[in-house]
């Protein structure tokens, strides 16, 4: 199809982002569910052989969560980027909730996890764990739900994980680099400083930007900052076209690199990463295990704190009139929302991997991200479902929004 045609018949770019969200969800919870049933058969010793494949300076699962998933974070900054600047956080109004809601439900789980670990000084590098939203997964349950949902409920998700996938960023950097190298972190900031030249240059070629990636990707990594933070680094020094009313311009370095990456993040990168970290041996996993201080810490953060945190802090931000509630959403949909946002997995396993360098503790780990996961995503799933079919049945000449 020409690009001339292509140009006048732009698809809606948050409408195309939940469609792959919630498909690449689905594949995700697949590609989960396959490390599961590999890990706890007679495959698991050729299961964890693989991911020890020495190629190179690292092995096949540093390869994925330090190379891969830094294009995932690549990714994760272009939609930063849209959104701040041309999307749905382009406003301070529109900023308002989400950002509220998103910083609480941070904060609240990290809370509950440091209480419920009792301050141990061992287990204190895990707070941020139960702090993250997994947005493919989460979408890809609230998809499951259907046009019961208004859209307004899914832009509300959708921006919540987006500026929690700012703090997540955040706190990768500030909180897990432990030891910095001087000359490799000055490479790194001459090449963000090159990128941001070509940007103001209006330099437009994705492959320039794709190249300044590469080498920023190789300076970070020296540097002893986590990789991934290249991409996110890389992605704010992308060219961005303006466009009101036309979000997708084809003539826009950022979302044509956005539109060529995402389909690949969404389909190989975040599912090859939950294939290589998802996998924990569940035979000797009892009622003792779950209880222990670190996977339950992590499980109550992700049920309790996310719901609390979220839920509390959108319910007072409407009542206070600094924010609207989700136009068309009822207060038990906001709720079942905030359940979804319990659903940790991708980016509270990767924390996670940063966090606890010790392979016992990191399949503690694994247990409290897919036990409070899991719970989250059944219970916001139900809760979401009774809510819609609530709205449905009621009369029409009596119905209300809560």
């Amino acid at each position: 199809m020409p690009l001339r045609r292509l140009a006048q018949r732009p698809k809606s770019v948050l409408r195309r982002f939940l469609q792959l969200e919630a498909s690449g969800g689905i594949v995700l919870i697949t590609a989960a569910l396959l490390a599961l049933g590999v890990a706890n058969s007679a495959l698991a010793p050729s299961y964890l052989a693989l991911l020890a494949t020495p190629l190179g300076p690292l092995d096949l699962k540093h390869w994925i969560n330090d190379g891969a998933m830094a294009v995932f974070f690549f990714v994760v900054g272009l939609e930063i980027k849209r959104e701040w600047y041309d999307g749905h956080l382009s406003t301070w109004s529109d900023r308002r909730l989400p950002m509220i809601a998103a910083a609480a439900g941070m904060a609240v789980p990290a809370f509950v996890y440091l209480t419920v670990t009792g301050g141990s000084a061992e287990l204190a590098r895990g707070w941020a764990i139960p702090a993250a939203t997994d947005i493919a997964f989460a979408i890809g349950v609230l998809a499951l739900v259907g046009r019961r949902a208004p859209a307004s409920l899914k832009l509300f998700l959708t921006t919540v994980a987006i500026v929690d996938d700012m703090g997540a960023v955040a706190i990768i950097a500030i909180a897990y680099t432990e030891a910095i190298h001087g000359g490799a972190l000055l490479g790194s900031l001459a090449v963000v400083g090159v990128l941001f030249a070509l940007n103001r240059f209006d330099i437009v070629s994705p492959w320039v930007y794709v190249t300044g990636f590469a080498l920023l990707w190789l300076a970070v990594f020296a540097s002893g900052v986590h990789a991934t933070i290249a991409g996110v680094l890389a992605a704010m020094m992308v060219p961005l076209k303006n466009t009101p009313g036309r979000p997708d311009d084809l003539d826009s370095t950022l979302h044509r690199m956005e539109r060529a990456l995402h389909p690949w993040v969404a389909f190989a990168i975040v599912p090859l990463f939950g294939f290589a970290n998802a996998g924990v041996a569940l035979g000797g996993v009892g009622l003792s295990e779950l209880l222990q201080p670190l996977p339950l810490g992590i499980a109550l953060g992700l049920v309790l704190g996310k719901q609390v945190g979220v839920f509390g802090a959108a319910w007072l931000t409407v009542r206070s009139g600094l924010a609207p509630r989700p136009a068309g959403a009822s207060w038990l949909q906001v709720y079942g929302v905030a359940l979804l946002c319990g659903v940790g997995f991708t980016m509270s396993l990767f924390i996670g991997e940063l966090a606890f360098d010790d392979p016992a503790t990191g399949e503690a780990v694994k247990i409290g991200v897919l036990l409070g996961s899991l719970v989250s995503a059944i219970a916001g799933f139900l809760v979401l479902r009774f809510a819609a079919s609530r709205r449905i049945t009621l009369p029409r000449a009596t119905a209300r929004t809560p």
